[in-house]
């Protein structure tokens, strides 16, 4: 975690500690899953599509298979546990990498039509 994100962290336990959430509009309701406001227009077809066929998004996929490893891993022989630390790394590689090339695509708009 990087000093922003430590700060952005810090700020956010801070507020909720001084519980300047709590009234916010829409608290204590369920949160509405098919809003996609927030998913960049010329993504929302393909994430529609993958949702339909019952798919996640890559990197969904690999955090949903980190998750499993680790559970794995909390009782695992220690034969077995150094297999599962080394997918972990190569899992959280390549989730780094893929999310590198999601933030370069952001940046540079020219990248998404190559």
């Amino acid at each position: 975690m990087n000093a922003f994100e430590r700060l952005a962290e810090q700020k956010i336990l801070a507020a909720i500690a001084n519980g300047e959430f709590d009234n916010l509009p829409g608290h204590g309701r369920p949160l509405n899953w098919e809003d996609d406001s927030a998913i960049p227009a010329s993504l929302r077809l393909s994430f529609k599509i993958l949702k339909n066929a019952n798919l996640l998004p890559e990197e969904m996929q690999i955090k949903k298979d980190l998750v499993a490893l680790q559970e794995q891993l909390a009782g695992a022989s220690a034969a077995e546990s150094q297999r599962l630390r080394r997918q972990i790394r190569e899992l959280e590689t390549r989730f780094h990498l893929l999310m590198e090339r999601h933030r370069r695509s952001l940046n540079n708009p020219a990248s998404r039509h190559e």
